[in-house]
């Protein structure tokens, strides 16, 4: 646990499953003020926010689709009139889908970026100008992916958002840090959630999967969150510009792990 998040303003986009979900909770674990934020189901949303009341925290759900730029804006307004201030600002929403690179249209590579990057820009300048109006050392996480440097064939509008938002971060934290704002990236590997589970529970790809992971294993939203805790904690007062992996060490080449050297 970490006592100084308590009563902390934090905002997560797509929180209502997954990643998201398991970070509001854990915030709320510490005693922070959560905005869960949804596109598309209030009930979920919802559950979650009850979640992060009976952990100790407080918790208020508001529906915004994060590609529109007016939608991200009135989220973060949410927490100023809801709690009265924003602390931590999480930017984790996120979309993808396989098209092979020849067949997919610049809407489909635009909609990805949207999401996934543009979000995330906004997500964080808007962070960052209220930070800076009100002098608070605040703290901003993107929840990247393995794919920030590894490239992902049929995915090409989703490696390239995420390679955009290591760079994007990288820049940020040094433009921000003399006032003392940090910012950070979490780039998770193979996690088991709703959105994989299906894909997962069939042994053929859950083998495949485990062969690129040094551990031998898929992860857990839970083990995303709480290096979002810390990443957002006093613990972490020295730490800006980082990108952090959660993946068991598959950013770790291992298909060398056989090999006589």
């Amino acid at each position: 646990m970490y006592p100084d998040l308590k009563d902390k303003v934090v905002v997560i986009t797509g929180a209502s499953s997954g990643i998201g979900k398991a970070m509001a909770e854990e915030f709320g674990k510490n005693g922070a003020k959560v905005v869960v934020n949804y596109r598309s189901s209030a009930e979920e949303a919802e559950q979650v926010a009850e979640t992060v009341r009976n952990n100790g925290g407080q918790a208020v759900i508001k529906k915004a689709d994060v590609s529109k730029e007016e939608e991200i804006l009135a989220l973060i307004q949410t927490a100023i009139d809801e709690f009265g201030s924003l602390d931590i600002m999480i930017n984790n929403a996120g979309t993808e889908k396989a098209v092979p690179t020849v067949e997919m249209t610049a809407e489909e590579f635009k909609r990805v970026m949207d999401i996934n990057l543009t979000g995330a820009f906004i997500g964080s300048r808007e962070a960052a100008k209220y930070f800076i109006a009100h002098h608070i050392k605040g703290t901003i996480i993107n929840i990247s992916s393995v794919h920030d440097i590894i490239p992902w064939p049929n995915y090409v509008n989703y490696a390239a958002s995420k390679g955009g938002m290591k760079m994007m971060m990288e820049t940020m934290s040094m433009e921000f840090a003399p006032a003392g704002i940090r910012v950070n990236n979490i780039s998770p590997g193979a996690i088991m959630s709703a959105h994989t589970r299906d894909k997962f529970t069939d042994p053929e790809t859950l083998a495949q999967t485990e062969k690129m992971i040094p551990m031998g294993m898929i992860g857990q939203p839970e083990q995303v969150a709480t290096v979002a805790t810390f990443l957002a904690s006093q613990n972490a007062s020295y730490i800006t510009g980082e990108t952090i992996y959660v993946d068991g060490g598959m950013t770790k080449y291992p298909s060398f792990m056989g090999g006589k050297g």
